[in-house]
Parts: structure tokens; C-alpha cells; sequence
């Protein structure tokens, strides 16, 4: 598996990374790659059905329509962004367990941070108390994924009063810091999600 650490950058430069990855994993002439990041401010739209109404109050942030499964969601400084270009092997082309397994690592991260994180049986992500830390949401091109997850670490969480994050209300969303109560930097969780996603996924160490 490569990882490549875009750092702080727009969307604009991480998706055609994510794209790029895409096509030579497709084509065989890259590897399974693990492109990780933090954004500039950003509103993302899924493609949920209605999805587009629950952006409310976006100012000059760029609204940006993906091709991922879900609703709409922020991103921005302090929130570790995940995206794994993975080439699902025959006997693993399940959806649901990528999700699941995207869920997994999360909720690892949380557990080594000393946070009871767990999932909502009718909602993706990761939850803590009630309340959602990380966001996921994915597509997949010929068995190759693409998209991935969001982990609030320690953002300004009032940038989700500007949308309806998920569908839900903006007081649904919390972060590691906050529930922690400690302050927390992306260098300190970056490398257990990491970890955690190399354990779960299933990379083809061969493979590019």
C-alpha cells in the first residue's frame, strides 16, 4: 500500500489525486493507495436524493457535487480526511464490508484515544455518546474504491451550521477534542487511523 500525505490542501488538488490513483490502479500501473489529508473549507453533496437542499448557508466555501454514496458533508482544518484507492480482490467485493471496515478503523482510533466510539445501527460512521465523529461515505469504479472517510479531530464545529450535516442537524457532529476535553492534533491520530486502515483493508502489498 502507498500513502501519500497531501497535508492542508483544497479539494479541487486532492480529488485529482484520488482520480489519478484511480486510473493507474484500474489500468494495473499503480498500486492500492492510501491518499490522506486535511482540507480547506469545502461543502461536499453525495448523491442521496435531495442531498442539495441540505446545504443552507455556504458563503463564498466551494460546493462541490461527488460521486459518493451519501448526503452532504463539510470539510475543513481539523479534520483528518482519508481516501483509500483500493482494488477489492474476488471473494471481498463487498460494499457493505468496505463501509464497514472504513467504520472500523475509525472507531479503533477513537478506542486508542480512550473514547467509547461505536456504531448507529441505522447510520453510517463513527459515534460517540450519541453523537458523530466521522463521516464516510464511498463509490467504486470496476472494484476499485475511491472516496473514503472524514474524522473530526479538532475543528471549528459551528462550520456544520451551515449545512444539515448527513441530513441531521449541525448539534449532531462533535470531534476527538471534544469529546476527550483535551487538545488533540491531527499529527497525534493521523498515524492510529493509518494503522488501523492498513490492519483492516485488503491491500495487494504486490500490487503496482
Amino acid at each position: 500500500m502507498k500513502l501519500v500525505e497531501l497535508g492542508r490542501t483544497t479539494y479541487a488538488a486532492s480529488y485529482a489525486a484520488q482520480k489519478a490513483a484511480l486510473a493507474a490502479r484500474i489500468a494495473g500501473t499503480g498500486p492500492d493507495t492510501l491518499l490522506v489529508c486535511e482540507h480547506e473549507p469545502v461543502i461536499t453533496v453525495g448523491r442521496t436524493r435531495g442531498a442539495g437542499q441540505n446545504v443552507l448557508l455556504p458563503g463564498d466555501w466551494p460546493v462541490v457535487e461527488v460521486e459518493r454514496g451519501g448526503d452532504v458533508t463539510w470539510h475543513g482544518p481539523g479534520q483528518i480526511v482519508a481516501y483509500p484507492i483500493v482494488a477489492l480482490p474476488e471473494g471481498k467485493q463487498d460494499l457493505h464490508a468496505h463501509l464497514h471496515a472504513l467504520e472500523e478503523a475509525a472507531i479503533r482510533t477513537c478506542v486508542d484515544l480512550g473514547l467509547p466510539a461505536g456504531r448507529d445501527p441505522r447510520n453510517t460512521g463513527a459515534w460517540i455518546r450519541g453523537r458523530k465523529v466521522c463521516s464516510i461515505g464511498i463509490a467504486c469504479r470496476r472494484w476499485v474504491t475511491w472516496h473514503g472517510l472524514a474524522l473530526n479531530v479538532s475543528p471549528d464545529l459551528s462550520a456544520f451550521s451551515r449545512i444539515h450535516p448527513c441530513g441531521f442537524e449541525a448539534g449532531v457532529m462533535t470531534s476527538l477534542a471534544v469529546e476527550a476535553d483535551r487538545p488533540l492534533a491531527l499529527d497525534e491520530v493521523q498515524p492510529l487511523l493509518v494503522q488501523h486502515l492498513r490492519a483492516l483493508l485488503p491491500w495487494d502489498e504486490a500490487a503496482g
